[in-house]
C-alpha cells in the first residue's frame, strides 16, 4: 500500500521515533511509504538519512490552505491510499486532504492524555479518521465516548522493542565515569527531559535519601535540563548526562529505572527497554506505564508528584536484590512475550489489511 504520514510536532521524542521504525519495518514488508513533516521538524533528517521521500510542510493556521494544497499533491503524485496523520495540525489538515482526495486515514494518538471533547473530537476521531490507533489501552474508552464511536475502530498497538545487546564493557565505562562503586545502587531515568516527565519528583526523591550514600541518581537525556538543575545541591549525588547518542548503554548501567511521569505517556518505550534489560521499574500509573510496570511483578508503581513514596520504593528495591532481579527477569519476558517491534508490525499489518 501507498502511505504518507504526517507530522506537525517539530520535535525528536518517543512519537517521532515510533513514526520511523514504523515506517522501516512497513518498508520492508513492502508498502510504499512517504512522509510530509512539518518544516524544521526534527523528525525530516532521520527519515531522508533512512531514504525516505520526505516533504516539508508549513503546517501554521495562517498558512493552512497553501497546506492543504500541497498534501494534495504528494497524495496525487504518490497515489496515496492512506494517510496516516500523528498530530493536532496535521490531522486536522491531512484528515480534510484524504477525505478530499478519496483516501482512507489511520489516525496514530501518541499520548494517553484526553482529547478536547464536544465538536472537536467527534470531527477529529470520526469525521477525519475511519480507524484510531492508540499507543496505551486506557485512553480507547474516553475517546471512543467523546468520538461516539464504536470501540471496533479502534486498537492499541504499542510500540515495540528492537532486540539489542549492550557490551559489558560499555556499562562498565559508564559506571566509571559516574563514578559508581560496585556496591552502589545506581537509580536512572531516560528520557526527553520536559515538565510531565517528573525530573522534579526524581530529584525531590534523591533530597529524601541523599543521606544513602551508596545510591547514586542519574538523569539521561537532553531537554530542558536548567529548568531542573537549580533543584540540585551539591550534598546530592544527581548527576545530568544530557543528551547521548547511545542511551541504552547508559540504561543498561543501572540498577533501578524510574519513569515518573505526570501526564501525557503511552505505553513508554523507555520503560519497555529498561524491562528488556531486565531492570525493575518504579513508575507512576499515568497512561499506559501500568501495562508495563505491573505491581508486584515487574516493579513498583507510586502516583504522581509523589517523591516520598518514589524513595520508598527505591529504598526498597535497593535493600531487595532477590527482588529486583525477579522483577527485572519478569519484565524483559513481559517485553518479549508481548512488546517487540515485531508484534507492532504485524498489528500495524492488520489494521492496514481493513482498507486492502
Amino acid at each position: 500500500m501507498h502511505i504518507l504520514h504526517t507530522e506537525s510536532s517539530n520535535g525528536w521524542g518517543g512519537q517521532e521515533i515510533r513514526i520511523l521504525k514504523e515506517a522501516l519495518g512497513l518498508r520492508q514488508l513492502g508498502h510504499d511509504i512517504v512522509f510530509a513533516v512539518v518544516r524544521g521538524g526534527k523528525l525530516i533528517d532521520y527519515a531522508r538519512k533512512e531514504g525516505f521521500t520526505v516533504y516539508e510542510i508549513d503546517f501554521r493556521r495562517s498558512s493552512a490552505f497553501l497546506a492543504l494544497w500541497n498534501l494534495l499533491r504528494i497524495i496525487r503524485r504518490h497515489k496515496i491510499n492512506i494517510v496516516n496523520t500523528h498530530s493536532s495540525l496535521d490531522a486536522w489538515l491531512g484528515g480534510l486532504a484524504a477525505r478530499i482526495a478519496g483516501c482512507k486515514v489511520i489516525r496514530t494518538r501518541h499520548l494517553s492524555t484526553p482529547v478536547r471533547g464536544g465538536l472537536n473530537a467527534v470531527l477529529l476521531y470520526r469525521g477525519l479518521a475511519d480507524f484510531i490507533v492508540t499507543t496505551s489501552s486506557g485512553i480507547i474508552p474516553k475517546l471512543a465516548e467523546q468520538a461516539r464511536l464504536p470501540l471496533s475502530r479502534f486498537q492499541c498497538v504499542p510500540t515495540g522493542v528492537e532486540p539489542f545487546q549492550i557490551a559489558a564493557e560499555e556499562v562498565k565505562a559508564f559506571r566509571d565515569k559516574l563514578g559508581v562503586k560496585e556496591n552502589d545502587i545506581l537509580i536512572g531515568t531516560v528520557c526527553v527531559v520536559r515538565s510531565w516527565k517528573g525530573i522534579q519528583d526524581f530529584i525531590g526523591a534523591a533530597r529524601l535519601l541523599k543521606n544513602q550514600k551508596n545510591l547514586k541518581w542519574v538523569i539521561v537525556g537532553g531537554g530542558y535540563l536548567d529548568h531542573y538543575r537549580h533543584l540540585v545541591d551539591d550534598s546530592m549525588q544527581v548527576i545530568f548526562t544530557g543528551h547521548l547518542d547511545r542511551p541504552l548503554a547508559a540504561m543498561a548501567a543501572l540498577d533501578i529505572f524510574a519513569l515518573l511521569s505526570t501526564a501525557h505517556e503511552g505505553i513508554s518505550q523507555a520503560s519497555l527497554q529498561a524491562a528488556y534489560l531486565k531492570k525493575p521499574l518504579i513508575t507512576t500509573s499515568v497512561g499506559g506505564l501500568p501495562e508495563v510496570c505491573l505491581v508486584g511483578l515487574t516493579g513498583i508503581q507510586v502516583p504522581p508528584s509523589s517523591p516520598d513514596q518514589v524513595a520508598e520504593a527505591v529504598l526498597r528495591l535497593a535493600s531487595n536484590p532477590h527482588l529486583r532481579e525477579s522483577y527485572g527477569a519478569a519484565g524483559c519476558k513481559l517485553v518479549e512475550e508481548k512488546f517487540m517491534l515485531r508484534h507492532t508490525l504485524h498489528q500495524m499489518e492488520t489494521v492496514l489489511k481493513k482498507f486492502k
